[in-house]
């Protein structure tokens, strides 16, 4: 029986050129720097590594959770050295991304040990405010058996861990880095939470996937919200040269006690009131009083359906 030969792994220069490729390629980011007016780069300063933030955002979960979301040698008896470990490193780490996007900004050292300062002290605080929405998973989802299974298992969960890490490095003065945070939960889980999003206590995505928050949106606290919901912009203004203006607020207001169910779009700075129920695929871009029940058949007020 004949056996199949091996493809020939090809030597350099068999089917490439690479110093014509390389030359195309210093060519077309010569073009794109000179075209958008970008910053010459700082040396070999460069950029914050996704790929590192993606291994400094994992070792703050397992501090934020070491026994649930740590490894598994961690116990009741070590916990607190783990943490202080971990923490001492980790937080170096991220300092030194948060360095590198200042240094593209040409700003100086004293900010990034403010931010660093500032978002090490808020982890207690941020503890507590993610054990409410574990809380909240657990209280709203009748097929959660356990907290711990909020925490292992429910991707919107993990979405909302990174939203405030990232949120509160993007309060403090980081955007990039969170943005960058924000975008490794969004790769995991299907669910897009721009940094910016202020998002209140006990805050919980049930399935989640295809969830879009805006950076402007603002949502109170107990709510509640299902897969495939967007809250975002109905409209973009541009300046007169033609670009979108930025820092405008375009997304909804959510405020407390809010259930949202799967598929529906809320557009616009648009104010959805206290206590209300939004059924599910319906297309909101107007304000609706507190308690109200929004029904996608008619788009009025009615009976909400069952999720």
């Amino acid at each position: 029986m004949a056996t199949e030969r091996p493809e020939p792994v090809p030597s350099n220069g068999d089917y490439w050129d690479i110093d014509a490729i390389t030359a195309g390629l210093r060519s077309a980011r010569s073009a794109w720097r000179s075209g958008q007016q970008r910053h010459a780069e700082f040396g070999p300063v460069g950029f914050p590594s996704r790929i590192e933030l993606e291994k400094i955002t994992a070792a703050l979960c397992a501090a934020l959770f070491p026994l649930r979301l740590g490894p598994n040698f961690v116990r009741l008896e070590n916990e607190d050295a783990f943490v202080a470990e971990t923490l001492d490193i980790t937080l170096r780490k991220l300092y030194g991304q948060i360095r590198l996007e200042l240094a593209y900004g040409d700003q100086d050292d004293g900010a990034a040990a403010r931010i660093i300062g500032g978002f090490a002290a808020a982890l207690p605080d941020l503890r507590i405010l993610l054990d409410s929405d574990v809380e909240a998973a657990y209280a709203g989802d009748p097929a959660a058996r356990s907290v711990d299974e909020i925490l292992l298992c429910y991707p919107g969960m993990l979405a909302i861990i990174h939203h405030r890490l990232a949120h509160r490095l993007h309060v403090l003065g980081a955007p990039l880095v969170a943005r960058i945070i924000a975008e490794i939960a969004n790769s995991r889980t299907s669910i897009d939470i721009h940094p910016g999003a202020q998002i209140g206590a006990r805050f919980f995505i049930d399935h989640g996937t295809g969830v879009v928050i805006g950076e402007t949106t603002i949502i109170g606290e107990r709510v509640r919200i299902y897969q495939a919901v967007t809250l975002g912009a109905r409209t973009f203004p541009s300046a007169i040269d033609g670009s979108l203006e930025k820092g405008i607020l375009r997304h909804p207001i959510v405020e407390d006690d809010v259930v949202i169910y799967a598929g529906a779009t809320l557009l616009g700075r648009i104010t959805i009131g206290r206590g209300s129920t939004i059924g599910g695929n319906v297309w909101l871009t107007e304000s609706i009083p507190p308690g109200s029940v929004i029904h996608q058949a008619r788009n009025e007020r009615g009976v909400a359906p069952s999720a």
